[in-house]
């Protein structure tokens, strides 16, 4: 009764294994050892179902073989399926011909009456364990990092299974009783084995989504030309920037900066150096602008510098003076000089407005100022002049 008991739940249960690694399987991009483990398991609950039904009623050489070749399928499959869940392509072959080869000799004895019985048994402990050896080893030494602890659960629970495999029939010969519990013992350990892979799978399966999401914040609140933050980025950590403007004394700045001299750059040494001229800005913009600041790019040749924590005026006119200086210096690309130059627009928070949208239309109104006389300069909004040496006006 306890031998059917096993047999049924086992089987039962590796059936379940089956639908889910097929469904996981099923996933586009999914690795490919899934698939070949889902039809592992599938060889695994067919020949529990033979075992079960032929034992007992016929002719054991007949069951021997028949459960034989169907359990040595599914070391190799399982086998097939770690070689290409770790991109080891070179022992797939030498799997396939022992699989061959046990096959053949487990017919060719079943043929032979003369060959004793413990030929087919030996040859298919031999296998069984050697396979599972090889799964324990290859888990276990080249594991991904992606798959966390869960490919060295099932190295452990395939060497135990190569270590069952090769005693298992002596066992079953010496002690009667090994034969059920050397079952319930070998039904565990397979559902351990795939239950890591199948764990190791999701794993995996869950990096690949976190990377992508990460990926796709990056492509939303990221400019790829020149790595600063777009203007999304702006929108969605001002609110936090004016959080810190609330303390006393404190305010924001939005400087609206529009490079002087980069459409003939663009046009006369081509886009290929002109990005090269923003990626250049954007290095140096990075390189003069404190922790507590935010760099972005929001269009072509625009951006927007977002100074924060500021206690007075005259901290603005430092932070624009320091970007219009590092600006103004001429860009080396490929061994020629590029002269430069900006036009900055300054607002402040609370004075010339609540939102980003209204700073930095304010910011823009003070840069088309600037842009209209001499170029090269900076203003605050509501400063009526914009003196082109810096100083403001």
């Amino acid at each position: 009764m306890l031998f059917q008991i096993i047999h049924i739940s086992g089987t039962t249960i590796y059936f379940v294994f089956f639908i889910l690694l097929c469904w996981i399987g099923s996933v586009p991009r999914t690795n490919p050892g899934a698939r070949w483990w889902a039809c592992a398991i599938l060889a695994a609950a067919v020949s529990r179902t033979l075992l079960f039904a032929l034992d007992g009623a016929g002719d054991p050489r007949a069951t021997l073989l028949l459960y034989g070749l169907f359990t040595s399928l599914e070391k190799t499959l399982l086998a097939i399926g770690v070689i290409r869940f770790l991109g080891l392509e070179a022992g797939e072959r030498p799997v396939r011909h022992a699989a061959v080869l046990v096959g053949g000799w487990l017919a060719i004895a079943w043929l032979v009456p003369v060959l004793p019985l413990w030929t087919m048994r030996a040859a298919l402990a031999v296998f069984n364990a050697s396979l599972l050896a090889f799964v324990a080893v290859a888990c276990l030494r080249r594991r991904p990092p992606d798959t966390g602890p869960w490919l060295t659960i099932a190295a452990l629970a395939s060497g135990l299974l190569a270590l069952h495999w090769a005693t298992a029939f002596p066992l079953a010969a010496a002690f009667p009783r090994w034969r059920v519990i050397g079952l319930a013992i070998g039904t565990v350990l397979v559902l351990l084995q795939y239950l890591a892979l199948l764990a190791g799978i999701l794993r995996q399966f869950q990096k690949r989504l976190t990377d992508a999401e990460s990926h796709a914040l990056e492509l939303a609140y990221f400019d790829p030309l020149t790595g600063l933050n777009n203007k999304n980025y702006l929108s969605k950590i001002f609110e936090q920037a004016l959080m810190l403007a609330t303390r006393p004394h404190h305010m924001v700045a939005v400087c609206y900066i529009d490079l002087d001299n980069f459409k003939p750059i663009n046009d006369s040494a081509g886009h290929k150096t002109g990005d090269k001229v923003l990626q250049e800005v954007a290095r140096r913009l990075k390189g003069c602008i404190r922790s507590t600041d935010i760099s972005a790019r929001i269009g072509g040749d625009e951006f927007v510098v977002v100074a924060t924590q500021l206690e007075q005026a005259g901290q603005v006119d430092r932070i624009a003076s320091k970007l219009l200086d590092r600006l103004r210096a001429d860009i080396q690309i490929d061994g020629t000089a590029y002269p430069l130059g900006a036009s900055i627009g300054i607002s402040l928070y609370p004075q010339h407005g609540d939102t980003l949208s209204s700073l930095i239309d304010a910011a823009d109104e003070a840069m088309y100022r600037v842009k209209s006389t001499r170029k090269n300069g900076y203003a605050l909004y509501d400063r009526p002049t914009a003196r082109p040496d810096g100083a403001g006006a």
